[in-house]
């Protein structure tokens, strides 16, 4: 059964890379009405993520591989995806929080394997600032950043995105404000970077 898993998957892989059409709907879809991006003069490519999802964890190898060979007219963001329950606000505080003191690229990875192999509770802020403190981190400018009204800004402009793009489910691509897709639409996490390629080549053709 393993085999015959790999197999379908291999067989997904080379349809998509041999630049077989994309069918809406199935592959991706299009987004009503299409969303501003950050960056002008750019095709901006977000994940729409959450520090908790395992399957955000498992697909971070694949993405990180294709964003080692991103052109120079595409740019990359991350979204930590927010709804109102507020069950998924600690995680974007503590990606904001990152941000706004330059420390995400540094600990990113590392921050998602602490939270899925080795169970830290990454909600509570003792602990996740303990251990940003053991990987460099400065805990004076962390917990500012933590508690900053910048922080809570971006928190809420994140669940506003999250609501405009439609997002209900992780992790799901955007791509350009036009299109999303995800694992679950490509088949694989190995096959959503063909179809992030193919999506940004209709971006590329004005389609």
């Amino acid at each position: 059964m393993r085999k015959l898993g790999s197999l379908l998957v291999a067989a997904l892989l080379a349809l998509v890379s041999t630049g077989a059409a994309l069918t809406e709907g199935v592959d991706y879809t299009a987004l009503s009405p299409p969303q501003p991006t950050k960056t002008q003069g750019k095709i901006e490519v977000a994940e729409f993520f959450w520090y908790g999802c395992p399957h955000c964890y498992a697909f971070e190898p694949v993405l990180n591989k294709w964003l080692k060979t991103l052109p120079g007219d595409v740019v990359f963001r991350r979204i930590p995806a927010l709804y109102p329950s507020g069950h998924w606000t600690p995680g974007a505080r503590l990606y904001y929080a990152l941000r706004a003191i330059g420390a995400e690229d540094r600990v990113h990875a590392a921050l998602f394997t602490a939270i899925h192999v080795d169970l830290m509770d990454y909600t509570d802020q003792t602990t996740v600032t303990k251990w940003l403190v053991k990987e460099g981190v400065d805990r004076q400018k962390f917990t500012a950043a933590y508690n900053s009204a910048e922080v809570q800004d971006k928190i809420l402009h994140a669940e506003a995105l999250t609501r405009s793009y439609g997002i209900t489910s992780v992790p799901t691509m955007a791509i350009g404000g036009r299109y999303l897709t995800s694992n679950t639409m490509a088949g694989s996490f190995e096959a959503v970077p063909a179809i992030l390629d193919q999506l940004i080549g209709k971006l590329r053709a004005g389609k």
